[in-house]
């Protein structure tokens, strides 16, 4: 265990456990074995971090990196939130209370999930994903680099969302990295495809298998290859007073 650290009451720690500096961990805080935990790492009350997991990972980057600027931070995990089995969690990462990051996900640099929501076995992020509250993210789905996730988002299993329109040869372009954005409570069906810099409407759905190369309005419910529009959907997210 490294210097500086702030134990909370009812703390349990496995076997094998490394924990670095500047480390607070808030009472009721449960690790398994094997689990590695950064410098700068702060673990709210009755958080549980299953064994294998990695939390406050320096990312090691390729010489032609596209994410070199996105700086180290502290990893904050918010009350009641869980990091399953095998998790990586990178550096400058804040996890809202009550959220689930599942088994073998990859959360990057610079992600900011909000609260009561579920990254699912082995779903990832690329580095400044924001993701909302109460998001339902299902199993192997991918969010590119600047991806917006906002409130009571839907995402089916296998997600694949773009980030380059010229497949790797940026240079001499003006488009750049662009992530989609997913508007509130809009629904993603599975094995869906999402190109660099689309916008999905609030609540709108795209049918599973879609691929979506243009934006799709607000209430629509789109699908194919390539999606388009079917019908309009009622709404269905009561406003809070």
């Amino acid at each position: 265990m490294g210097g500086r650290l702030e134990l909370g009451v009812g703390l349990e720690i496995g076997p094998n456990v490394v924990i670095g500096d500047r480390v607070r961990l808030g009472d009721r805080v449960s690790i398994g074995a094997n689990v590695v935990i950064g410098d700068d790492v702060h673990l709210g009350d009755g958080v549980v971090v299953d064994p294998g997991a990695v939390i406050g990972k320096t990312p090691r980057l390729g010489p032609f990196s596209r994410y070199a600027d996105v700086k180290a931070g502290a990893v904050t995990i918010g009350d009641g939130a869980a990091v399953c089995t095998h998790a990586v969690i990178f550096v400058d990462v804040v996890i809202g209370a009550e959220s689930v990051a599942g088994e073998h996900s990859v959360i990057r640099e610079g992600t900011r999930i909000g609260e009561q929501s579920v990254l699912g076995r082995a779903s990832a992020t690329a580095p400044r994903v924001h993701i909302g509250d109460r998001v339902r993210i299902q199993s192997g789905s991918g969010f590119a680099a600047g991806s917006i996730v906002e409130d009571d988002v839907f995402v089916g299993p296998g997600l694949i969302s773009l980030e380059d329109d010229t497949a790797g040869r940026l240079e001499g372009s003006a488009l750049g990295l662009r992530g989609v954005t997913l508007r509130r409570a809009c629904r993603i069906g599975g094995g869906v495809t999402l190109l660099p810099g689309v916008s999905i409407g609030r609540e709108a759905m795209v049918a599973a298998g879609s691929l979506v190369r243009s934006d799709v309005a607000a209430q629509a419910l789109v699908m194919g290859r390539p999606a388009r529009v079917v019908r309009e959907l009622l709404p269905t997210v009561v406003e809070s007073a």
